[in-house]
């Protein structure tokens, strides 16, 4: 990350801005390109303090998001994958038309945790019918396996990298604090509204 420094100071590393503004700007030429295409990116953030942001900053422009535990192999083992985002489709079908009335009451009960389990893991991915064009990802380090399963799909990714990121593992790096919610909230709403202005995003 040192190219990306532009010193220290009692220990804490300093960004260069004028290289966050350059990336970020790159970063969003890329990102409004695949929007305008039609294209899909999915957004990644397990942090506590963006878990929230990430959902509605998702939803807002109708693109997939993981913002609770990554599912290993949700990338890299898609196929397997929508077999269980079908079975939640199932479940909440079955409850939605009443069919859950004709379980023991501990049956449907059990059905009832299974739906809630499955929202938790799949619940932003559940209108995803086929894999990513690309993944932003908030945190490279704490979500690194996400980078690593991108990576391996040959998957672009967008990311913000701190000062104990990786950079070269990005292909469109946004050097920045991934810590402060201010600095996120910055950064992943510039994200969202690029792709709402592209006026073609989709689930």
């Amino acid at each position: 990350m040192k190219r990306y420094l532009h010193g220290e100071r009692n220990g804490v590393h300093i960004i260069d801005l004028e290289k966050t503004v350059k990336y970020l700007k790159d970063a969003l030429a890329f990102v409004s390109k695949i929007a305008n295409e039609g294209k899909t990116v999915l957004f990644v953030s397990t942090k506590p303090q963006s878990m929230t942001l990430i959902e509605e900053s998702a939803k807002a422009c109708r693109m997939p998001y993981v913002n609770s535990k990554w599912i290993p192999g949700l990338l890299t083992n898609f196929s397997t994958i929508k077999t269980r985002i079908k079975y939640l489709a199932d479940l909440k079908e079955q409850k939605a038309t009443g069919d859950f009335d004709k379980y023991t009451k501990k049956e449907s009960a059990k059905l009832n945790k299974t739906i809630v389990k499955l929202e938790n893991s799949l619940g932003g991915v559940q209108n995803m019918k086929y894999k990513p064009d690309a993944v932003f990802v908030v945190d490279v380090v704490r979500d690194n396996i996400v980078v690593q399963e991108a990576r391996k799909l040959g998957l672009p990714i967008i990311g913000i990298v701190d000062s104990n990121s990786d950079p070269d593992e990005i292909d469109f790096p946004i050097p920045g604090n991934d810590d402060a919610i201010t600095s996120l909230t910055y950064f992943i709403q510039r994200v969202t509204d690029v792709i709402n202005e592209s006026g073609k995003s989709k689930k």
